[in-house]
């Protein structure tokens, strides 16, 4: 697999947006930027395997957790055996263990999987005084390269050319940093922030081309097939995320043909708790020489103007975004959730499109949380209240039956002669 990667992990807690990183202080005598602590989780990516160890004052309060409420992966493998003097939990697990996922991209293999902290009441108690947390964790090892001892060189042809002149366009679909300098370091994000993507192809030897959108999904899952679903672009490029309350857009100008940046306003599905979704989005292209049509486009519609405008080419091509009909069918050739999956395509004949998946976008602080604790502290109140009325109203009873009672006592004495017989 290589030397060992650089690792990549971000330290997640609900409702917050701290990071698992080393923060810097100026130090006065060397005048140099010196880390004040080591990282709370830190990585190692070996060659078949990932090592990760956890400080056991995870969230830096001095407030020790147990290695018994971490575990790692969907499958949550438990730690090795520490000692209680041990101030570190250690996992040591293999790249396709603990339920790990892998990503193929077109310069690496990504392993990824979630350190979860959860923790439990001890003994009879029914409190808990820290949180739960996740955390993100990823492993980068790049395949654009030949894998062989340093003491033999290689007489055939090196994988990377071969695989370019076999495959020649690879699709890419990334999330960026808000100045699209680089692709985003954590897949973080808050309600009213904007997801910023692009797309991108590699044409390797091929003649110059452009790259589209035609088509976008969000989905709770990598499936893009499942529900619910919200579509964020359609009509062979039409970007209608942009129609209601957000303002999504395609960048424009584009930096390079074979390039196209769009942002997307965060969003999460009502009436479900996870707090993940992916974007798959079809990608096409077409030669650089040709002009953009209704078919191939990058349409965004401004508020403002209520118009909708091109990225390139003609502004008519547009017009057909109000109608919801693009082109001779009407129709993208496009994921659908009505025509099931999409044709396979091999690896290893060019192709023209490909669909390509980006996730999962992970959301912090949402404001449905907010809602399930008001509705979970509410019962106690109202039962409360009607027990305290309760009370009032027999103790004010009591005292209006008693002081009627005298009164017809002593209204309506009781006659000697009666009490004889």
């Amino acid at each position: 697999m290589g030397s060992s990667s650089r690792l990549f992990v971000c330290f997640l807690l609900w409702g917050s947006l701290e990071l698992c990183n080393p923060q810097p202080v100026w130090h006065d005598e060397s005048q140099h930027l010196m880390p004040s602590k080591p990282p709370a989780v830190m990585v190692e990516c070996q060659e078949a395997q990932l090592v990760v160890t956890v400080s056991k004052d995870l969230f830096g309060t001095g407030k020790l957790i147990r290695p018994a409420d971490l575990t790692l992966g969907p499958d949550n493998c438990e730690p090795l055996v520490s000692l209680d003097t041990d101030t570190v939990v250690r996992f040591e697990v293999g790249l396709h263990a603990c339920g790990n996922s892998v990503q193929v991209t077109d310069d690496a293999l990504v392993y990824s999987t979630f350190l979860f902290h959860n923790p439990r009441p001890v003994g009879n108690l029914s409190i808990l005084r820290t949180n739960r947390a996740e955390v993100p964790i990823e492993c980068r090892y790049p395949r654009q390269g030949n894998v062989s001892s340093w003491a033999i060189l290689p007489t055939w042809v090196p994988f990377r050319t071969t695989m370019f002149s076999e495959e020649k366009l690879v699709f890419s679909l990334r999330l960026m940093e808000e100045n699209w300098s680089a692709e985003k370091t954590t897949p973080t994000f808050q309600l009213g922030d904007r997801a910023h993507l692009q797309a991108q192809v590699h044409t390797g030897s091929h003649v110059p081309l452009r790259v589209f959108v035609d088509h976008c999904v969000a989905t709770l899952t990598p499936d893009w097939s499942t529900s619910p679903y919200h579509t964020i672009v359609d009509f062979h490029g039409c970007l209608v995320d942009g129609l209601t309350d957000a303002s999504s857009a395609f960048k424009t100008p584009r930096p390079r043909p074979e390039t196209l940046q769009f942002t997307v306003d965060v969003f999460h599905f009502a009436n479900d708790s996870r707090n993940t979704i992916y974007i798959t989005c079809h990608l096409k292209v077409t030669p650089v020489d040709r002009v953009p049509d209704q078919i191939s486009k990058a349409c965004s519609f401004s508020k403002s103007s209520s118009r909708w405008s091109p990225v390139e080419g003609p502004v008519d091509i547009c017009r057909c975004c109000n109608e919801g009909r693009c082109g001779v069918s009407g129709r993208s050739r496009r994921l659908t959730h009505r025509e099931g999956q999409s044709v396979p395509r091999s690896r290893r004949h060019v192709t023209e499109e490909a669909d390509v998946t980006v996730g999962p976008l992970i959301f912090l602080g949402k404001t449905s949380d907010h809602g399930v604790e008001g509705s979970t502290s509410s019962p106690p109140s109202v039962m409360l209240g009607l027990g305290l009325a309760t009370v009032v109203s027999l103790t004010l009873a009591t005292i209006v039956l008693g002081f009627t009672g005298r009164r017809r006592a002593a209204s309506h004495p009781v006659c000697p002669a009666s009490a004889s017989q």
